[in-house]
């Protein structure tokens, strides 16, 4: 036979790529070369690991896009079958010897029956979970055949449904109908997102697949199972911290801890391990410790503290741990009106600034490394200190805390239970018992991780949503009685149980929203959603009444831009009320209600595209109004999180950043509105009031300017005042009455433009502040110049002005990037400077600047 080097070779180089070894570990990453099949069919195709099996059926080329047009429609079939993935490896003779192998599944979506070389080694049933399983006498040398078969989670669901015996009352964002099953809805019953089977901003796409890494571990000796730096005590001069290790030991022996900190200072302990699980607890101590601060306060200092096993210098296993030191905490205290509520960072009372975070993808592993990248960066850009992982989605991906540590990131984190009541079986409260379990002790280690919250909305649906009545009325109190145990089995049992065992120093929070635990939500206490603007059609006014101590949700809806919408849809869809267009609105009253709003404040917008963009103007001026209520009512209010950051598909919703990654105006504003110091021009009644509001620890001066311009530019009326800007405040530095400075008549057309200059002549912030709804505004045609330099290969700078007021300008360019500042209002004989970074190849300036288009408010009517 012939002998080929280059084939052996080849061979070498492939496990080679695919392992990943540790000093006395052999790790095999198991992803690639996999095959799928509907488990009743015969051709095996290509399939991706990690992955599911909607996007293999796409990449095969057997189904279509699910998000363009109606296609998620006839897409409902998938998720009634069963799947199989099939995957050979090989394993090498000397790591069959081994002393200990196993398959490590980081995730699995989500009832997988494991086969390795045709013998049943797992049974998964929770997509939340990750499953260690040893499997050393199955293993052969040379090749191995894994197989997993994924059984359809709605037949699992149905048999589950039926063996329950009741019916458990859920908000209906299960859309069981669309899914063929009429009102027999499921999804309570799988440990899954929630959103897979859809929501009022989402499709029903119930996924299966692999959709975390699958990996070969072995191990001789021991190996470290779970590190933990838990902190003790921390002020100035010391942080005294205690690493809990755990070991798994294959026999006795003497061995070394080695943990070294920053890589420079070392500590070491002599240690007698015993066969079996080992737990040690070693004192560190790093003097002078570097605090880590949120967004906005300082810096994010990460240390990293490496734990080393040794046996005779040997190293046996290694695990790194990236820690930020700081202490956080809830403060509710008893006050005149009720009990605060604020987070406490460092000893320092902060206003939390963000959004509600969904799922960037119905399919998971779409999501890359560079999608969590933008989209925390987009959160820091935009001021934010913290971001709430909403109970419907997923415990997100180790990359998503990583960047909110490095990026100074807040997570209010909850537990994946929202808007229903759930099973109360002993299986399924022994899966919540190990879900939270792994949950909590994978992500406790992040210094974003602020505060573990039960479930969303579920004791407020229960008790005002009318589910009490609903169930004693149709079903008896005995099965009432039956629903509520299960809800305090999960939420005021094992979830508290846990975070006392694994994570005591964090709040475990029952529900959002609630002023405590148990309790239902209230104005005075706790944590508030406020939906009556939106769902009541209430004025946008109203944000400016309903002032909680902190708001985790409330939102306004709008549709993604032009550009975005002619992605999944064709010219024919292009009415709001078009059956695509419709499709992609899941809320029951969302393009009823833009529209409504949008008429209350603006004139008819004249064409398709235009009420896009109008849209987005509304939405924006109904969530900043909310947020600067929020912040004006510091410290009474703490707290302003929006409904919601991002998309999963492309679809209006209530997002202030489209499925495709571009800002809507409401991020842009969000931005301005979320400033460290930020001018907040208010109207009570007749008066003009000024507010400045700070984040700054420190007091500083600053010159307050105020000018009434007409729409022309002529100024009608200014003052000037140097005042101090109070540290982490909110303050009135202004208040006259409107006809003081103006005249009734010239209301509809001018506009007080508001400035805060701090030292050195920089402008700190500025805002504009109309006297009328934008419908009544007297605006007249702006004639606006633009020119354009290049200042580096990827970032432009348009430089523009008009000779009249221009009203939400749209800066559009078909070149892929984003513009610094987009939708602002343009003043007359102003100068305004904007940067665009381009994510493409080079651009030459002639090219960009004739991509480029702007338009304003005056143009779409």
């Amino acid at each position: 036979m012939f002998y080929n080097p280059f084939k052996y070779l080849l061979v070498f180089l492939c496990l080679l790529a695919c392992c990943q070894n540790k000093p006395n570990q052999y790790i095999q990453v198991i992803d690639e070369h996999w095959t799928f099949k509907d488990v009743k069919g015969v051709g095996w195709l290509p399939a991706t690991v990690p992955g599911s099996v909607h996007t293999d059926l796409i990449n095969n080329k057997i189904i279509e896009d699910p998000f363009y047009r109606i296609n998620e429609d006839t897409l409902q079939w998938i998720d009634k079958k069963d799947w199989e993935y099939r995957k050979t490896f090989t394993v090498p003779k000397d790591v069959l010897k081994k002393e200990q192998i196993q398959l490590h599944f980081e995730g699995l979506d989500t009832y997988a029956n494991v086969y390795l070389n045709d013998s049943l080694v797992l049974k998964a049933d929770n997509m939340f979970l990750g499953w260690q399983v040893p499997c050393k006498p199955l293993l052969k040398e040379g090749v191995n055949v894994l197989r997993i078969v994924l059984e359809s989670p709605v037949k699992v669901g149905l048999k589950k449904r039926k063996r329950l015996g009741y019916e458990l009352p859920n908000a209906v964002n299960d859309q069981s109908e669309k899914g063929g099953l009429g009102k027999k809805q499921v999804a309570v019953f799988s440990r899954k997102p929630g959103y897979h089977f859809g929501w009022d901003w989402g499709p029903r796409l119930v996924t299966s697949g692999i959709w975390k890494k699958i990996k070969v571990v072995a191990w001789d000796k021991a190996k470290l199972t779970d590190v933990f730096i838990n902190q003790k005590k921390l002020s100035e001069t010391e942080a005294s911290l205690i690493a809990e290790i755990e070991i798994k030991a294959s026999k006795d022996f003497d061995a070394t801890i080695e943990i070294s900190i920053d890589s420079t200072r070392k500590i070491n302990k002599e240690v007698t391990l015993k066969k079996g699980i080992n737990n040690l607890k070693i004192p560190i101590t790093i003097h002078k410790p570097e605090l880590w601060w949120t967004n906005g306060l300082g810096n994010q200092k990460l240390y990293k503290i490496t734990t080393i096993l040794k046996e005779n210098n040997a190293i046996i296993d290694t695990v790194s741990k990236t820690i930020g030191l700081r202490t956080i905490k809830v403060i509710q205290e008893k006050d005149d009106v009720g009990k605060s509520f604020y987070f406490e960072l460092n000893g320092v009372p902060v206003f939390m600034k963000g959004a509600n975070y969904i799922p960037q993808d119905v399919f998971l592993n779409r999501v890359s490394k560079e999608d969590y990248e933008r989209i925390i960066k987009a959160a820091v850009e935009s001021n934010f200190n913290m971001i709430r992982v909403w109970g419907g989605g997923i415990y997100e991906k180790d990359i998503f805390y990583d960047l909110c540590d490095r990026y100074g990131m807040l997570v209010w984190q909850d537990f994946m239970f929202a808007c229903a009541m759930y099973p109360g079986n002993d299986a399924f409260l022994d899966n919540v018992k190990k879900e939270a379990a792994y949950n909590v002790k994978r992500l406790r280690q992040h210094p974003s991780i602020a505060l573990w919250c039960g479930d969303n909305e579920i004791l407020t649906a229960w008790n005002n949503w009318g589910w009490i009545d609903q169930v004693t009325e149709s079903q008896g109190e005995a099965v009432k009685d039956s629903v509520w145990k299960a809800y305090e089995a999960v939420f005021h049992d094992i979830l508290p149980n846990t975070i006392k065992k694994y994570d005591r120093d964090r709040l475990y929070w029952s529900s959002s929203p609630s002023s405590g635990f148990g309790t239902l939500d209230s104005l005075t206490a706790g944590d508030y959603h406020y939906w009556k603007v939106w769902s009541n059609k209430e004025p946008f006014s109203k944000y400016n009444e309903v002032i909680p101590r902190f708001m985790s949700e409330y939102g306004f809806q709008s549709f993604p831009e032009f550009e975005s919408v002619k992605k999944y849809t064709e010219e024919q869809d292009w009415d709001i009320y078009s059956e695509v267009m419709k499709s992609h609105q899941r809320s029951s009253v969302g393009n009823e209600n833009i529209e409504y709003y949008m008429l209350k404040s603006y004139n008819k917008p004249k064409d398709f595209e235009s009420f896009l963009y109008v849209g987005q103007l509304l939405q924006a001026k109904g969530i900043t109004t909310a947020i600067e209520a929020h912040r004006r009512n510091m410290p009474y209010c703490m707290g302003s999180l929006y409904w919601q950051l991002n998309d999963c598909w492309p679809a209006a919703s209530w997002s202030s950043i489209d499925y495709y990654g571009n800002w809507k105006a409401l991020q842009y504003s969000v931005k301005e509105a979320f400033k460290p110091i930020s001018v907040v021009p208010f109207q009570k009644d007749d008066s003009i009031e000024i507010y400045v509001v700070s984040d700054a620890l420190k007091n500083q001066n600053a010159i307050l300017r105020l000018k009434v311009l007409d729409f022309n530019g002529e100024t009608l009326f200014k003052e000037e005042q140097i005042i101090s800007v109070k540290s982490n405040s909110s303050a009135l530095y202004f208040s006259k009455d409107v006809f003081d400075i103006l005249e009734k008549k010239l209301l509809a057309k001018s506009l007080i433009h508001v400035e805060l200059i701090g030292e050195g002549n920089i402008e700190i912030d500025d805002k504009v502040f109309y006297f009328k709804e934008p419908k009544d505004l007297k605006l007249t045609k702006p004639n606006i110049n633009f020119d354009c330099t290049k200042k580096d290969i990827n970032t432009f700078e348009v430089t523009l002005n008009s000779n009249v007021l221009a009203k939400n300008i749209f800066l559009k360019s078909n070149v892929k990037g984003r513009f610094s500042q987009n939708f602002m209002d343009v003043l007359p004989s102003k100068n305004y400077k904007i940067s665009f970074h381009s994510e493409g190849k080079d651009i030459t300036i002639d090219a960009f600047k004739n991509s480029l288009k702007i338009t304003s408010l005056f143009d779409s009517f």
